[in-house]
């Protein structure tokens, strides 16, 4: 019998599927390349793209420098399986290493996309609690920044109980561990609000932070491509304008730590998650150019989870971004 968190458990394995195809073979390696003697073109914005971390969790690091970003996501572990997994304090410590030598920050940590902290399945959710508690445990161990999560689905319930239960299974996975101390921030990231997704509006992501406030250290990460299929304006310029403010009412743009920098296959309003490269999708570049350039999110890391469809896109997306900034 198929679940309802069979159902998001295999979604979520396409999303990574049809959204991120990260194969080394695919995107030619660049780690296999000479590097650059001249060192990347960077801009006063913090701008990345999530990065492979193949042959350890430290060639992120170098891959990011080298494909000419100054901040970086990475998966921890494989975003696909529940198997517990360590990463060595060798490999840590080169990666903080090399962070230091080419002043990547901040590093963001996404969470496995099997994690749902609002299943009403009580296995499911043990089971997504065990593995977000080491999602923040790893991500303390690599001296990680943020730790970015995907609300979660309410199937079986309703929104509000999702948000409630999402909360409080938040506060049970860190329950001990000094976030604070670490500096470590936990993120919740908006979803594209299909129909049990939660963190579909601005104001669900508010919630879930504010009953966390004085528990974990808490704020959002903001992707535009489930912005835009959730509803919202991002294209025409009242419109954006528009959607900041409204951003800004509800989680507020302070507390908006990181950007997804995503164009769109999909129209505004459709509620699918179908990633882009930027300026070639619905969304369009203009937006992106505004969000770069807003004074009241240059606080913020932008960074790219954009498709590899041929080698070389990553760095393409990357300049892409870095290109809009005034």
């Amino acid at each position: 019998m198929i679940t309802g968190d069979s159902t998001v458990r295999l979604a979520k394995r396409a999303l990574y599927t049809n959204l991120m195809p990260r194969s080394l073979a695919r995107e030619q390696d660049i780690l296999t390349r000479q590097a650059s003697k001249r060192p990347p073109h960077l801009t006063s914005r913090r701008i990345g793209i999530h990065t492979s971390t193949a042959g350890g969790i430290h060639n992120a690091a170098e891959r990011a420098y080298r494909i000419g970003c100054n901040t970086l996501q990475i998966f921890s572990s494989s975003p696909r399986h529940w198997a517990p997994y360590e990463l060595s304090n060798p490999l840590c410590e080169q990666m903080l290493q090399l962070r230091s030598q080419y002043n990547l920050k901040p590093l963001v940590i996404h969470t496995n996309y099997l994690v749902n902290l609002a299943s009403t399945n009580e296995l499911f959710l043990k089971k997504s609690i065990e593995a977000f508690r080491g999602e923040v445990e790893r991500a303390l161990a690599v001296c990680a920044d943020y730790l970015v999560l995907h609300p979660g689905s309410f199937r079986g319930t309703d929104r509000e109980a999702g948000l409630l239960q999402t909360a409080a299974a938040i506060a049970a996975s860190t329950h001990g561990l000094d976030l604070a101390q670490a500096g470590l921030t936990i993120l919740i990231e908006n979803t594209a609000g299909s129909e049990f997704s939660l963190g579909g509006s601005f104001e669900q992501v508010a919630e879930v932070i504010d009953r966390l406030r004085g528990i974990v250290p808490i704020a959002a990460c903001i992707d535009t491509c489930h912005t835009h299929v959730a509803g919202y304006d991002l294209v025409s310029e009242e419109g954006i304008y528009q959607t900041l403010q409204h951003l800004d009412a509800t989680i507020g743009l302070n507390n908006v730590k990181v950007i997804h920098c995503n164009d769109a296959k999909a129209a505004r309003g459709s509620k699918l998650d179908r990633h882009q490269h930027i300026g070639k999708g619905t969304i369009g570049i203009q937006p992106f150019r505004i969000l770069l350039n807003d004074l009241r999110l240059a606080h913020a890391a932008f960074i790219a989870e954009t498709p590899i469809d041929k080698p070389g896109d990553d760095r393409r997306n990357v300049e892409a971004l870095k290109k809009l900034v005034a």
